[in-house]
């Protein structure tokens, strides 16, 4: 399975579908978000390639409409007990420090029934709104 695709290019869809997703796009449009975090893991069930630096996503709404591009500027592999608190501050998402922000995330896969543990891999996309 691959991720949706609008013309040519990728798509991200944020978080849950629902206020957790409008509330992220929102935070993407007015510059405040300019990373997010993936799992290898999903990545390998869902046979998906990385994102490059350079390549350019269509984000999407709850609807598959395309509301922003943005561009892939740094991507980076991290055991998640080791991501740096410049990454999590990059999200925009108002954690006050890492703990925070690793909490947040362990919450939010572990609602879908993915666990983490501190050396799961973590992929760390940064990029800018173009």
């Amino acid at each position: 399975m691959t991720w949706p695709r609008v013309g040519e290019l990728r798509s991200l869809e944020l978080g849950a579908p629902g206020e957790m997703r409008a509330r992220l796009n929102g935070l993407v449009l007015a510059g405040q978000k300019r990373a997010t975090a993936g799992l290898l893991r999903e990545y390998r069930e869902e046979d998906e390639e990385f994102e490059h630096v350079g390549e350019r996503l269509a984000l999407l709404d709850d609807d598959g409409r395309q509301i922003a591009t943005i561009e892939v500027t740094r991507v980076e592999q991290h055991p998640f007990g080791e991501v740096p608190w410049e990454f999590a501050a990059a999200e925009g998402e108002g954690d006050a420090d890492i703990d925070q922000w690793r909490a947040g995330h362990r919450e939010f896969w572990s609602s879908f029934g993915t666990p983490v543990e501190d050396d799961e891999t973590t992929v760390c996309i940064w990029f800018r709104l173009v």
